[in-house]
């Protein structure tokens, strides 16, 4: 939500062996401009720019895949482009309600000690829900190290310091309104991998309830996974995903 595409590129260039893969920058994000209000940025807007990036490049049907919020941008496009989308894939994303909010917090205090967990801590719910740019950053940054399973892997990542006051908007929003798209995502019928890691801080429950609203959906759970199952298990990501879009 804060990142620009370089967070998924080149972990995801495996697919281009095959397939052509387009990524972009969020508006507001990366090397995409922002709105002229950004603070009155929300996810439906990101949700129909994938739509348009489609039309923009002449695509009449596409796979769409998404990871974490990005998932939930990427459901949201779906069910308000049916037609267009021939299957997605939805990596450890988001549910179709905030009720995950809380128990991935408690889950990630759980996992992280010492001054990680402070780092963490100390940034309460009260404070998430302020369009900061510089705040959201930090506690992105924060919660990092609790989205893997492998803590030696972890310390091989930090991710940069991303501020971007549109992204921070929509987070903002989404925290202090919560959200309910349950009602939009029952129309979309095509074909779903939802794939979850199997020690993801965001809970596993979370693909269930993904898993029960799309009438389409498969789920899988990546053994010894986190939250980045194309890194810390690449062999049965990119063949799960490769047979499933086969």
């Amino acid at each position: 939500m804060l990142y620009d595409h370089s967070m998924l590129w080149p972990a995801l260039s495996p697919f281009a062996e095959r397939r052509q893969v387009i990524l972009y920058d969020q508006r507001g994000r990366g090397a995409s401009s922002a709105p002229t209000d950004p603070s009155a940025a929300s996810i439906e807007d990101d949700a129909l720019d994938v739509a348009a990036i489609r039309r923009a490049l002449g695509i009449r049907k596409w796979d769409v895949l998404g990871h974490s919020w990005g998932g939930g941008i990427a459901m949201l496009a779906s069910a308000g482009d049916i037609t267009c989308v021939r299957r997605l894939i939805l990596v450890d994303s988001v549910g179709p309600t905030s009720d995950w909010m809380a128990p991935l917090r408690a889950a990630v205090l759980d996992r992280l000690q010492g001054a990680e967990r402070e780092r963490v801590a100390r940034v309460g719910d009260a404070m998430l829900s302020q369009p900061d740019p510089a705040l959201h950053s930090e506690y992105s940054r924060a919660v990092y190290p609790a989205w893997f399973a492998d803590a030696e892997m972890a310390s091989r990542f930090t991710p940069p310091s991303a501020t971007s006051e549109t992204g921070a908007a929509v987070l903002a929003r989404l925290r202090r309104e919560g959200y309910d798209w349950r009602p939009r995502l029952r129309a979309f019928s095509s074909e779903t991998l939802v794939l979850h890691g199997e020690v993801d801080p965001l809970p596993l429950t979370v693909s269930s309830d993904i898993s029960y609203i799309l009438p389409n959906a498969r789920r899988l759970v990546v053994p010894s996974s986190g939250h980045m199952p194309f890194w810390e298990a690449p062999e049965r990501f990119f063949a799960s995903v490769e047979s499933f879009l086969s």
